[in-house]
């Protein structure tokens, strides 16, 4: 096998306990994202990895592969390597167990870089901004990359900054009121959303866990600033496709209502 996919799914979960399980317009999220990723025509094959039993017989139920893994891993990364190690495959990909909305196209672009370029550790995605309120939203992490697509930085910060005259103006009037400035006004004109989508060569997936925990990732919480912090390069690979994470049950009806509007187009063109 050259691309497998893995998929962490934890039950555990501070904000959404059961996230996994949830269900979602009348299947589990966990099995909206294992056949998003089944459906990418590169991955040869496509694994949840869990601690929890009662993910196991989910996953076994609609037909898809689910091995148990530690419950000691601090991350979803140290519990995609336990697999990895198992399996005889150049590039395993990191999918997010609370990604339902992930495009298949997605998992293919982030596979063929890798296997194209193998002398590149490691991969991921973005997509422009183009919601406002996703510019001070923390839990939307954004990035900026280099003149070669290669991540700078990550935060959940709005970045970059902009430093103008009229940005500054409009800053120091929106502290004074005690709220931030229309986000519009600040925005960059490429300002970017990191989709956490990740891809690995193997060597360097296996050697990632006993990299030590950072500084920058420890303040941020983005487990992806270790591998910057050590030295090493990520290309970031831009998308037109945006995702909607599953964090809270919030998002789960956003969810919902995007499947919804999505099945009424398609069943309208089938019509006409």
């Amino acid at each position: 096998m050259q691309v497998i996919g893995i998929i962490p799914a934890r039950y555990g979960s501070s904000r959404f306990p059961g996230k996994a399980l949830a269900m979602l317009n009348g299947a589990p999220l966990i099995q909206h994202v294992y056949e998003q990723a089944r459906a990418a025509t590169r991955l040869d094959d496509v694994i949840v990895a869990t601690d929890d039993e009662r993910i196991v017989q989910a996953v076994a139920r609609f037909g898809g592969t689910a091995l148990m893994t530690s419950p000691t891993h601090r991350s979803g990364t140290d519990r995609i390597a336990e697999v990895a190690r198992q399996r005889d495959a150049q590039v395993i990909l990191n999918i997010q167990g609370d990604e339902p909305l992930i495009v298949p196209s997605q998992l293919d672009q982030v596979a063929e870089f890798l296997l194209a370029h193998r002398a590149v550790p490691m991969a991921t995605l973005m997509t422009r901004i183009t919601h406002d309120e996703d510019v001070n939203n923390p839990h939307v992490v954004k990035v900026v990359v280099d003149q070669d697509g290669y991540a700078l930085y990550f935060s959940r910060a709005p970045i970059p900054h902009v430093r103008t005259q009229e940005g500054s103006r409009l800053k120091a009037q929106g502290s004074r009121q005690g709220q931030l400035p229309p986000a519009s006004s600040l925005q960059p004109p490429a300002c970017f959303k990191h989709i956490g989508v990740y891809g690995y060569q193997r060597e360097f997936l296996l050697r990632f866990p006993h990299l030590a925990p950072t500084p920058l990732e420890q303040l941020e919480q983005l487990e992806q600033l270790r591998a910057l912090e050590h030295g090493y390069t990520i290309k970031v690979l831009e998308t037109p496709s945006d995702t909607i994470g599953v964090d809270t049950p919030d998002d789960l009806q956003r969810v919902e209502a995007t499947l919804q509007k999505t099945e009424v187009r398609r069943q309208r063109s089938d019509v006409f």
